[in-house]
């Protein structure tokens, strides 16, 4: 067999076999794959998934994070709206995408914790506002207009060391 000759060769595998009936030979006919092709299909497929499954998690994580994120800009932009029909005074309360506070509607799986401190009569007023989400371990805060995700806790987003 000269080389690459193997792959050139035909699938089918014939065996003799005699046909009782007439006693005259016959052929039957085998079509399939052979042990070592489905062997190294499956470590394909192996080495495959041993990549794609971990970056997959970790995309799932950051999508999580993206929308928490994108949550906490949201809410930001509903807080300095009313605050400003609301002579400077903010709202609190907890969002969801079933139950909205004031307008604001959280995103699928995401509950955003908005708390208030307003002193009556006058102006000083400000709010702080928590994201999480129910398939992460992260949260997001919001606070004086940063953002910084966390995990437990470590800070993992948006931290500036100090040196």
């Amino acid at each position: 067999m000269r080389f690459g000759e193997y792959f050139s060769m035909s699938r089918d595998l014939s065996i003799p076999s005699v046909d009782r009936g007439s006693n005259r030979p016959t052929t039957t006919r085998r079509r399939g794959f052979t042990l070592v092709e489905v062997l190294v299909v499956v470590l394909v497929i192996g080495i495959l998934a041993a990549i794609a499954i971990p970056r997959y998690a970790g995309s799932k994580d950051k999508a999580y994070v993206a929308a928490m994120i994108a949550d906490l800009h949201n809410a930001a932009i509903y807080e300095e709206q009313y605050a400003s029909e609301n002579h400077a005074q903010y709202f609190s309360g907890t969002a969801t995408a079933d139950s909205p506070v004031e307008g604001f509607r959280a995103s699928k799986d995401v509950t955003v914790i908005l708390t208030a401190t307003n002193i009556l009569g006058s102006r000083i007023s400000e709010y702080v506002a928590v994201a999480r989400h129910s398939q992460s371990k992260e949260s997001c805060e919001l606070r004086s207009g940063m953002i910084a995700c966390t995990t437990g806790e470590d800070l993992t987003t948006g931290v500036v060391p100090l040196t």
